[in-house]
């Protein structure tokens, strides 16, 4: 299932990109976290490795990650390595636009369990997309103050 959500904020891409990469700033806006914290020495790049709690309503999810691709103040994709579901695929991506920037977060995510995991999905997937959106509202609403 692939969930994506965009907002526009009005600071240009460099204000933005602060609160993908630190994770005291990651934890700010993405509220479902409950601990996000590097696994590597690496803190910057594509190979970079991280770990986080995430509080998922029904579990708290524990999570690691590798970056995939790292184009600062534009893009930043990880890939889970491990937790609950089978695969779990993210874009943070960042659009310089007239009016600031406009924030992209796209999040493909399969389960295991062959069709129930299509079921719960399927289930599921219109309250992740409000989570999603909620997050990155908080993310508009943070950048925004600090301008």
């Amino acid at each position: 299932m692939r969930i994506q959500r965009s907002v526009e904020i009005a600071a240009p891409p460099e204000k933005i990109w602060p609160f993908l990469v630190e994770p005291d700033k990651i934890m700010q806006w993405f509220t479902l976290l409950k601990k996000f914290e590097y696994t590597s020495e690496q803190r910057t790049g594509v190979g970079t490795t991280f770990y986080y709690e995430e509080n998922t309503g029904l579990m708290l999810a524990k999570l690691n990650y590798k970056v995939t691709e790292w184009v600062e103040n534009e893009r930043l994709a990880f890939s889970m390595t491990s937790g609950p579901s089978k695969r779990d695929d993210q874009v943070w991506a960042i659009e310089a636009i007239p009016s600031g920037s406009r924030f992209t977060l796209t999040e493909d995510y399969e389960m295991p369990w062959a069709i129930l995991g299509k079921m719960i999905v399927a289930l599921v997937g219109r309250m992740i997309g409000r989570r999603i959106q909620e997050i990155i509202d908080n993310l508009k609403r943070l950048v925004e103050k600090q301008e």
